[in-house]
C-alpha cells in the first residue's frame, strides 16, 4: 500500500488519526456540557461519575508520549526494570486511595493548593505550591511530553520538530479549552495534574 507523499503513513493510517480526534472531541464537548459552570464541575465532573471514567480519567492524566515514546524506547534498549517506577506508583496511588482522599473529599477541596490553604490558612502557601508545581511541570513534565510527542511525528510526517511541537500545542490548548479533557478526579499532589499534553502521546 502506498504512503501518502512526505510522509511514512498510509492513508489509512491518517483517516484512523482524523476519526479519532474528531470522536474525542465531541464525547468530551458532550460529556462536559453539563459539568463547566463551576470549579467541582470542571475538576470532579460534577461528582456523578462511577469509578470506570474516574479510573481512566486518573490513567489518561498520567500516561503520555514520554511513555509511549520515551520508556518504551528505554525498554526496548535497556529491558523491563525501567518498568518497576510505573509498578511501584501502583501501590504509591492505593495508599492515596484509601488514607490521603478520605481526607480531601471530607474537606470539600478540589486541588492539593486549596487544602493547604484551607489546612494553614493564608494565600502564600496555596500560591506557592501551585506556582512550584507549575514551574516543575513547565521544566520536567511537560517539556519532556512535548519532545517525545514531536520526535514521533517528526518521524511519522517528516515535519520539522519545532512545527510538530507547536501542534501538539495548539491541540493541547483545543482539548483544555473545549472541555474535551475531563477530569473525573483531581490527583491531589499537585494543582496542574491533568495537563492536556499528555494527549501529544496519542497523536
Amino acid at each position: 500500500m502506498a504512503t501518502v507523499a512526505g510522509t511514512y503513513l498510509h492513508v489509512s493510517d491518517i483517516v484512523v488519526i482524523i476519526v479519532y480526534f474528531l470522536l474525542v472531541l465531541f464525547v468530551g464537548l458532550w460529556s462536559s456540557r453539563k459539568n463547566r459552570g463551576s470549579a467541582g464541575g470542571y475538576f470532579l465532573a460534577g461528582r456523578n461519575m462511577n469509578w470506570i471514567p474516574v479510573g481512566a480519567s486518573l490513567f489518561a492524566s498520567n500516561i503520555g508520549s514520554l511513555h509511549f515514546v520515551g520508556m518504551v524506547g528505554s525498554g526496548a534498549a535497556a529491558g523491563i526494570a525501567i518498568y518497576l517506577y510505573e509498578l511501584n506508583a501502583m501501590y504509591v496511588l492505593m495508599i492515596l486511595a484509601y488514607i490521603f482522599l478520605p481526607v480531601y473529599i471530607a474537606s470539600g477541596v478540589f486541588t492539593m493548593p486549596e487544602y493547604l490553604k484551607l489546612r494553614f490558612g493564608g494565600n502564600r502557601i496555596q500560591i506557592y505550591l501551585a506556582v512550584l508545581a507549575l514551574l516543575v511541570y513547565i521544566f520536567t513534565k511537560i517539556s519532556a511530553d512535548l519532545y517525545a510527542g514531536a520526535i514521533f511525528i517528526e518521524q511519522s510526517l517528516n515535519w520539522n520538530i519545532y512545527l510538530s511541537i507547536l501542534v501538539l500545542l495548539a491541540v493541547a490548548a483545543v482539548f483544555t479549552i473545549a472541555g474535551t479533557y475531563r477530569p473525573g478526579s483531581v490527583h491531589p499532589s499537585t494543582s496542574c495534574r491533568g495537563c492536556s499534553v499528555h494527549n501529544s502521546g496519542y497523536v
